[in-house]
């Protein structure tokens, strides 16, 4: 394992001017704070403003006074704000990667690639906002006498609940096609990870946002997400299932809709004929990215038995060469977990497996001597289905290596358990399509981990089964924001037909048309 000196009173590079200026957008009238701790050194670094629910009873009441206005908007008005974030995200893309590393403790290039999804997120919605919310005419039932317009009216006021694993693009992906579509939010960052949020807030409204269209409130999740799960026309929710399923109940209460992106336990089939150093190469992304706190990464890895030797081979030779550290600059692999609660959960997780008669082939370790949460990247074969982690969520650097027999088999323990969220097959294209329409997961990336789909945002992204409901991203991830509105015109010809004309002589009226336009092929 090649390994970065760990730095020693590292010097943040965001200033505790900056710091204050970013807090200054949170809603707090309460006058309590909460200490912001850097997985870089464990250490305090920022007073974080908390709030609570009468200060989100205030955002919404300035969100909803505020998305009146900003309904009546043009659509070109709202692209020109959306391409332009565009451009400041990648301006500015320094300084929120310093924020994002400071506050999650992950690699550069991790928390380049937030910028860039997010930068992505913006374009699209930008350039394809006209065509996703401009009126359709759907048919009329009387051609000609009955014309429909179908809207796609704002929803209102969106409750946004974002989680620390991806606090800057997860903070806004969701909130963007929010706002295109005319909606104002109020946002809850989780309380590890806020000033990245706030900084990408602060960007909205320097590319043209309303300054009130996007309210940030912070505090306990049950006390001020659930007093947002209370008030919003809509929620959207990124975290556990245990708790998407509270948000859910919340939301079915009140009867508006929610979306929730959940957990998942991912799976990677490697099949027949499959170049086994690209799989393993591709492994150690999907795997180890963002030290596998990442809602889409592999945990899961399923090798024909008759190849199970060699690609375990290659994957733990890549493994052995990765570079841990933390730090401001490109070197490091991979950086940190992001807190003592998520290495105690990781460690509990292998040390459980190992209990149970599983075997470390490579890490399996806490790494203080780099950083206070760090955690070496770890690959276990022979975990069996009583280990915690067989079937559960781990959320860490953490995959488990099985073979299998066929393809039926290797599909069959995809499919097992509860979670549905993302899956990958590597080999022969045709051969892995075949299995990707057989798996049980919102996403599937054939020849890539998890990258091909989350990096394509004109493609809908999220679970199946108790991986959540709804989607991200796409036609759906903005559509969900608005409610379909039909407005029908009917000329000369009443539907229920002419006042002078019997209803028996109607109603043979109508039924001949139906005859005629039944052979009508486009009536």
């Amino acid at each position: 394992m090649t390994t970065l000196d760990a730095p020693e009173g590292l010097a943040s590079p965001v200033g505790a001017a900056r710091i204050a200026e970013l807090t200054r957008l949170v809603r707090s009238t309460t006058g309590t704070s909460r200490t912001a701790r850097s997985p870089i050194t464990g250490e305090g670094f920022a007073e974080i403003p908390q709030s609570d629910p009468d200060d989100v009873e205030e955002a919404f009441r300035i969100a909803r006074r505020t998305q009146t206005s900003w309904a009546q908007t043009s659509l070109r008005e709202r692209k020109r704000a959306l391409l332009r974030l565009h451009d400041l995200l990648l301006e500015r893309q320094d300084e929120l990667m310093d924020i994002v590393q400071l506050e999650t403790g992950k690699s550069r290039f991790d928390a380049f690639g937030e910028v860039l999804h997010l930068a992505l997120t913006a374009r699209y919605y930008g350039r394809r906002l006209h065509r996703q919310l401009r009126p359709s005419h759907p048919s009329g039932v009387f051609p000609g006498l009955t014309s429909i317009e179908l809207r796609r009216v704002p929803k209102g006021v969106v409750g946004i609940i974002s989680p620390w694993n991806y606090p800057l693009t997860v903070a806004l992906c969701d909130g963007l096609p929010a706002l295109a579509a005319g909606n104002t939010v109020v946002h809850k960052p989780d309380a590890q990870t806020p000033l990245s949020a706030l900084a990408a807030v602060e960007l909205l409204r320097e590319a043209g946002f309303p300054a009130d269209a996007w309210q940030v409130v912070l505090g306990d999740g049950p006390v001020v997400g659930g007093a947002i799960v209370q008030r919003a026309d809509y929620i959207c929710f990124t975290g556990s299932t245990a708790t998407g399923r509270l948000v859910a109940q919340g939301a079915a209460e009140r009867l508006v809709g929610c979306s929730l992106e959940l957990g998942g336990k991912n799976a990677m089939i490697v099949l027949p004929g499959a170049d086994l150093g690209k799989a393993a190469a591709g492994a150690l992304a999907a795997c180890f990215s963002t030290a596998g706190q990442l809602c889409v990464s592999v945990e899961r890895l399923y090798v024909p038995a008759e190849a199970y030797d060699a690609f375990s081979d290659e994957l733990l030779a890549r493994v052995r060469t990765m570079s841990l550290g933390v730090g401001f600059d490109w070197d490091p692999d991979m950086g940190s977990l992001v807190s003592q609660q998520q290495l105690d959960a990781v460690s509990r997780h292998v040390d459980d497996a190992v209990a149970h008669g599983a075997t470390v082939l490579a890490g399996g370790v806490p790494r203080p001597d780099l950083g206070p949460w760090f955690y070496e990247p770890t690959v276990l074969e022979d975990v069996p289905p009583t280990a915690q982690l067989y079937a559960g969520e781990t959320f860490g650097p953490v995959v488990s290596l099985y073979p299998y027999r066929d393809v039926d088999e290797a599909v069959e323990l995809a499919n097992a358990g509860e979670y549905g969220l993302n899956a990958s097959v590597w080999g022969p294209v045709r051969e892995a399509k075949a299995v990707a329409a057989r798996i049980k997961a919102g996403t599937v990336n054939i020849n890539e981990g998890y990258a091909g789909t989350f990096a394509s945002v004109d493609a809908p992204m999220g679970g199946m089964r108790q991986s959540g409901l709804g989607r991200r991203q796409g036609d759906e991830g903005i559509w969900r924001y608005t409610e379909s509105q039909s407005v029908a015109v009917q000329r000369l010809l009443p539907i229920t037909g002419p006042a002078s004309m019997a209803r028996e002589r109607y109603a043979g009226l109508v039924t001949t048309s139906l005859k005629i336009l039944r052979r009508t092929p486009r009536a």
